[in-house]
């Protein structure tokens, strides 16, 4: 590439390429091909002028120079752009376009006489007229018609100081507004991006350590033991206990084997696989935040929309207030006083801009809100609506109690069974092994190998005896233990509502062990907190027995609860209670929660929720707990409540304007200023966080 160095200091050096040298697009190329060399700490690119700006360790300035003159654009590929330098670019743009707006009009004001700044100002003026003129010509009659009137009057009595402060501020708040729209879109983005940073690639029988960004489809990685599978795919070789309790809503993983498809986000909790690549999670994520952010542009909230017909009906308003002031007056100064000022500008440009600037902070504490309306319709909501299973609890089982049968005793039937399931280290066997390590109990091999039976249980030799553990099917009837009634009225009797796992060595059953699924440990502090905030129904569903959901729900204080509760009636109940006359927020966190969440007012899913219930969801909480609901449920409130003082605001403050205006206390020049200013302090005073900061 073809350059010249206009900048040459210790550490730093910029090259000025031409203005035609690279498009806009090969930006974020250029610079991740710069600070991929070591040597190079950081670096700026822009296309306006092909101006290149690296900053060097010592020692390292001809390299940096021959790694410039190596640069071609037309070889270049396009490289996504990430989150960060989104957000870097966008701040340094905003920037850059108010200290330029700011100067040209210092400029133009200290160097061009007054002769030549008129002809700018009614150029610059006329495109606001004309553009006025288009909208009225189809057929609306809005804040355009409005500022291309005004300053279109301002020309017509050559008034050309006021109208270049009204265009100067007109703009410095459209520059507002795209700031804080685009900021905000790019955090939105960022929160959702996938931050998976290097995977083990299968090359020539090894397996290569490489950046996620160089994964391609039709790859294929190691994902092994503990792992979370970053991309969708299909086992190619391999077996492994995959978890995708996010995506069923049981605690149990389950195995997985060639052929068998895997998605982006589950876990591999046992084994170790080959993923041929399908789909990459980077692209697949990329999507849906495309998608999400032209909902959210789209989904606005009631207030919002309200807001902006309300402005566009103030206009005509304006417009009489104009002719009145004239006919009474009979002072077009006075007049053009009064069209200078309007409801219309800040009670638009205010609410957008509080709503997105809510939906960023939402951001910041990590949830998703996709978009204003979901704020406004939890704010008012007057009930929630709990899953139970990965929503109300953890998902984690643990181990309640072990009832022994027998010659064992509790410790020694817990330490056999803690001795065959660690080779095992899928949820239930941690609870066990967990168990046992809390208790002390030493569970050193005393076994031969250990087989895995898929879907089943485990099966070993140990002492010169068969000995098994696993679910009741398997123990009972595919490997003939038998039962009897009174052991199985202890094991009714003792379990509650957990679930159980048998333990049998040789021909008899030496243990029942019950695995519980308790509550999260914030939930019943979660669940006050709202009663306190305004909910009057807190409702759990759950598709467990009644025992299990009585027991959860006596333990969070929930009064109302559904237990055996299918799919659909979760839906068909969520259906009655809107029916009942309640605003409802339903949060869950399976596949069976989808059409419950879909058919509320307002839903949201949990961190590890499944991508089925995150997208039929309004809300995301990317935390892992439930508190952020409870901050979700001040932040809208308080949005709601700043919407409300605004319009208060700019109601009395224009009022105020128009009167003197009107009375010939402040001139054309001074109301535009006023107006205008009042408008921007208003804008930033809504783009400012609703909550203070969470106390670490």
């Amino acid at each position: 590439m073809n350059f010249k160095i206009v900048y040459d200091q210790p550490r730093r050096i910029r090259f000025r390429c031409g203005g035609f040298a690279f498009d806009k697009e090969l930006e974020y190329s250029i610079y991740k091909r710069i600070t991929s060399e070591a040597y190079v700490t950081d670096a700026e690119i822009h296309s306006e002028n092909g101006g290149i700006l690296i900053f060097y360790k010592d020692g390292s300035r001809s390299d940096v120079i021959k790694l410039v003159s190596s640069l071609d654009p037309r070889k270049m590929e396009i490289v996504p752009v990430s989150s960060d330098y989104s957000i870097a670019e966008i701040d340094r743009r905003f920037k850059d376009s108010i200290l330029d707006v700011t100067l040209k009009k210092l400029a133009s004001k200290l160097f061009l006489p007054m002769c030549i700044r008129k002809y700018i100002i009614i150029y610059r003026g006329l495109k606001y007229v004309l553009k006025g003129i288009k909208t009225l010509f189809d057929g609306k009659l809005t804040v355009d018609v409005l500022d291309g009137a005004s300053i279109g009057a301002c020309l017509i009595q050559k008034n050309y100081k006021t109208a270049g402060t009204v265009m100067f501020l007109l703009n410095i708040s459209g520059l507002l507004e795209d700031y804080t729209r685009a900021r905000t879109k790019a955090a939105l983005a960022d929160s959702l991006s996938v931050k998976a940073d290097k995977v083990w690639l299968v090359q020539d029988g090894a397996d290569v350590l490489i950046p996620m960004s160089e994964l391609k489809k039709g790859d294929v990685i190691r994902v092994r033991t503990g792992s979370v599978i970053p991309v969708d795919g299909e086992i190619s070789e391999g077996e492994a206990y995959i978890c995708e309790a996010a995506m069923t809503g049981e605690p149990l993983a389950v195995m997985k084997t060639v052929g068998n498809s895997v998605f982006a986000g589950t876990a591999v909790e046992e084994g170790s696989v080959a993923v041929t690549v399908r789909e990459l999670s980077s692209g697949t994520k990329l999507s849906r935040i495309i998608e999400l952010i032209d909902n959210s542009e789209n989904l606005k909230a009631g207030v919002q929309s309200r807001a902006e017909k309300l402005a566009d009906s103030i206009v005509p308003f304006s417009f009489i207030g104009f002719g009145l002031a004239l006919l009474f007056t009979r002072n077009i100064t006075k007049a053009v006083s009064v069209l200078m000022v309007d409801y219309s500008c800040a009670i638009k440009l205010s609410t957008p801009i509080a709503v997105i600037s809510a939906i960023k902070e939402a951001a910041d504490m990590d949830i998703t809100v996709k978009g204003g309306k979901y704020l406004e319709e939890f704010a008012s909501a007057d009930t929630i609506v709990f899953d139970k299973t990965g929503t109300l609890t953890n998902a984690e089982p643990v181990l309640e109690k072990v009832i022994p049968f027998g010659k064992y005793s509790e410790d020694e039937a817990l330490r056999i069974a803690a001795c065959l399931e660690e080779h095992f280290p899928h949820s239930v066997a941690k609870a066990i092994v967990k168990a046992a390590a809390d208790k002390g109990l030493d569970h050193a091999e005393e076994h031969a190998e250990v087989n895995y039976i898929v879907a089943h249980g485990i099966a070993t030799t140990l002492n010169g005896e068969r000995a098994i553990i696993g679910s009741k099917h398997f123990v009972c009837e595919d490997e003939g233990i038998g039962i009897t009634l009174e052991q199985q009225k202890k094991i009714d009797e003792q379990s509650g509502a957990c679930s159980v796992v048998y333990l049998a060595v040789g021909d008899t059953l030496s243990a029942a062990l019950c695995i519980a699924d308790p509550p999260r440990a914030e939930a019943k502090d979660v669940v006050e907190k709202l009663k306190k905030s305004g909910f009057r129904n807190v409702i759990m569903l759950t598709g467990d027995s009644t025992k299990a959901a009585e027991m959860i729900a006596s333990q969070l204080g929930i009064t109302e609860f559904y237990a055996q509760v299918l799919p659909e009636d979760k839906h068909g109940m969520i259906e009655k209670l809107k029916a009942d006359g309640r605003k409802v927020v339903m949060v869950g966190d399976g596949i069976n929660d989808a059409p419950a969440l879909a058919a509320a007012n307002v839903s949201a899913a949990v961190s590890d929720a499944s991508d089925i219930a995150k997208e039929a969801a309004d809300i995301t909480l990317r935390g892992t707990g439930l508190e952020e609901l409870v901050r979700l449920r001040e932040l809208s409130e308080l949005l709601m409540e700043r919407i409300h003082k605004n319009y208060s605001f700019i109601l009395r403050f224009n009022s105020a304007l128009l009167l003197m205006g009107f009375c010939g206390i402040i001139a054309p020049g001074t109301s535009a200023f006023l107006h205008n200013a009042s408008t921007m302090a208003i804008c930033a005073k809504s783009m400012t966080k609703l909550l203070p900061d969470k106390e670490k």
